[in-house]
């Protein structure tokens, strides 16, 4: 098969190759398409590379050459920096997402897989598992929700207006995603650039609201899901989340930390306060979604799927704080290591990452 990948390098593109290279590694024609290609090694090696900027209106032309002929496309490109200049950030996820389907259509791609997820779906359901049919209207006073939930209206209007003759879509809906060697890049996007990495295993207090209760997912699984979407020719929204809800007690247990009560509208001013006088990354509506979205009920993937996730949720956190405590990283560059003196000079020569378009 020929599988055409945006995002391929980052946290689920860099499991999705390695899911595919141990699901049939001499079956698949693999294209990755990011802005950074990354060194032909590791789970990169065995991929053609294209170097593209989803957020550039002029991209629809070249992606369309590169999608031709793709059994399945899967679009994973996302951008959750820079806060501050939500304009691109619309134009990579609204604009790369309709540049996408619309190089589908225009190639009459045998599949599209859009990675969708929880943050698409609308409050009023904290704390209880929702199904595919909740409303995705999204969480308002966060730009990552609004866009995702922007995207999904967008696939809804391309699929009533062309019927039988649309490209079928499937929609993974995935709860918060981590994985071990991802902690370098999540860090780098959420974690001040004066912060090193290895202080965080040392926190000695969790400062947070009793209430949090959010489902997440080990990438492994997320990849998994996605191979199982591609050989069965899935079609419609797939939740995808682990057992147990992490709560502010697991998150504090897997710290070593103690637990204090911190209330939510405390905590969001605070952040908003920092993020405002720039001495942090992450806006406040990153903190609403997580105090927003439902937990997410997983009976369609299991049951159309044959799905399971192999990691629990807190066995997937644990695996991403080993990754923390080891810096762990890969070649790609959203993955690549966090580096306390780069992140302080690109801060000064660049802007904070909050500011630039490339992290």
């Amino acid at each position: 098969m020929r599988i055409v990948i945006t995002g391929a390098s980052g946290n689920v593109g860099t499991a999705l190759l390695r899911a595919l290279s141990q699901h049939a590694p001499s079956q698949h024609d693999l294209v990755g398409v990011v802005r950074r290609p990354p060194p032909l090694q590791g789970p990169y090696r065995d991929v053609t590379w294209h170097a593209l900027d989803l957020s550039e209106p002029d991209c629809t032309a070249e992606l369309t050459t590169i999608v031709e002929g793709a059994d399945a496309v899967v679009h994973l490109a996302w951008g959750f920096q820079p806060t501050r200049n939500i304009d691109h950030l619309e134009r990579l996820a609204v604009g790369g997402s309709s540049a996408v389907l619309d190089a589908c259509h225009r190639t009459r791609a045998g599949a599209l897989i859009h990675m969708s997820s929880v943050g698409a779906y609308a409050g009023g359901g904290y704390g209880r598992a929702v199904d595919e049919s909740w409303p995705t209207t999204g969480i308002p006073t966060s730009p990552y929700s609004r866009h995702k939930s922007t995207v999904e209206a967008l696939l809804d209007d391309y699929q009533r207006t062309h019927g039988e003759s649309a490209v079928p879509i499937a929609r993974v809906r995935p709860g918060f995603i981590v994985q071990h060697d991802a902690a370098s890049g999540l860090l780098r996007y959420g974690l001040p650039a004066y912060v090193p990495m290895s202080l965080v295993p040392l926190i000695p207090l969790l400062p947070l609201d009793r209430r949090l209760c959010i489902p997440l997912i080990h990438a492994a699984d997320v990849a998994d899901a996605i191979v199982r979407m591609i050989d069965r020719h899935a079609v419609g929204p797939f939740n995808l989340a682990a057992e147990p809800p992490i709560t502010r007690d697991e998150v504090a247990r897997a710290l070593g930390a103690r637990a204090v009560q911190l209330p939510s509208s405390v905590l969001g001013a605070l952040v908003d306060l920092s993020w405002r006088a720039r001495l942090q990354p992450i806006d406040r509506g990153w903190l609403d979604l997580a105090f927003s979205v439902p937990l997410l009920d997983c009976s369609r993937a299991r049951r159309e799927l044959d799905w399971a996730p192999t990691w629990s949720s807190t066995a997937a956190l644990a695996d991403l704080l080993s990754g923390v405590k080891e810096h762990a990283y890969t070649d790609s560059a959203p993955l690549r290591p966090r580096s306390l003196v780069d992140l302080v000079r690109r801060s000064i020569s660049d802007g904070l990452i909050s500011d630039r378009r490339i992290p």
